[in-house]
């Protein structure tokens, strides 16, 4: 089988690796079919992407939405090479599947308005699934409505015309959607069960997504939930886009 390629950015070693380990946890991947590429350590390789089943993004510290004078050099660097390769990505309609981050970078290269009108504390959420989700193979075998966790300051406000949505909740109208045939986006944390999202919350803890006062507050609400339905999303990806 042709690898699956991890796209990541995040620099905390504790929130990379947890990141790492869970899409190859859910997708029941073996460590030699997951290759991982760290944007924020230094400039994104040249890629054949016929080399790769497809292309995983996972969650980032940046913001699409960020006003440019505030965005670190780094960050101006991985969002023009991820602008790039999604070029290259959406015109072949090659596999894709980005998780929060992929909010920002698909949705904001295909047109989306991103801004921080939906964003949404750390913690579980309810997600619903639209018609043309239920019916969307990558989301096969998951109830119309589910718990999934979240966190994130900035979300899509409005999808171009030619994205298909899939899921919504109360506090965020774009929970997920498609592009063409073959490219996804969540807003919400597919790759993240309890023991994921306390790593994160610990990791960020300081990072704006709640007040500090809050903290054992949200470790005890990412406790009292049992959100494992998610993660077949990962699953689904993988069954789905692996070939040889």
């Amino acid at each position: 089988m042709k690898p699956f390629l991890l796209l990541a950015t995040r620099a905390d070693e504790a929130a990379a690796d947890g990141e790492y380990e869970a899409f190859l946890r859910f997708g029941s991947l073996p460590a030699d079919s997951l290759v991982r590429v760290r944007l924020e350590s230094g400039p994104l390789p040249a890629l054949d992407l016929s080399d790769y089943s497809g292309v995983l993004v996972g969650g980032s510290p940046f913001n699409a939405s960020d006003p440019v004078e505030q965005k670190s050099t780094v960050q101006l660097r991985v969002e023009a090479e991820l602008s790039a390769l999604l070029d290259r990505i959406v015109a072949a309609d090659i596999p894709f599947l980005g998780a929060c981050y992929g909010v920002g970078t698909l949705g904001r290269h295909q047109g989306a308005v991103i801004g921080r009108r939906f964003g949404e504390p750390i913690g579980p959420v309810q997600v619903t699934l639209t018609d043309e989700g239920l019916h969307d193979p990558l989301l096969a075998g998951l109830p119309s409505k589910f718990q999934a966790f979240v966190g994130h300051k900035e979300a899509c406000t409005e999808l171009p015309a030619h994205a298909t949505l899939l899921a919504s909740s109360a506090g965020c109208p774009v929970q997920m959607f498609r592009i063409k045939s073959n490219l996804y986006a969540t807003q919400f944390h597919p790759e993240l069960d309890v023991a994921g999202l306390l790593t994160r919350i610990d990791v960020y803890r300081d990072a704006g997504y709640f007040h500090p006062d809050q903290l054992e507050q949200v470790r005890s609400a990412a406790r009292a939930e049992n959100v494992d339905q998610p993660a077949q999303i990962i699953a689904n990806f993988v069954r789905r886009y692996a070939r040889s």
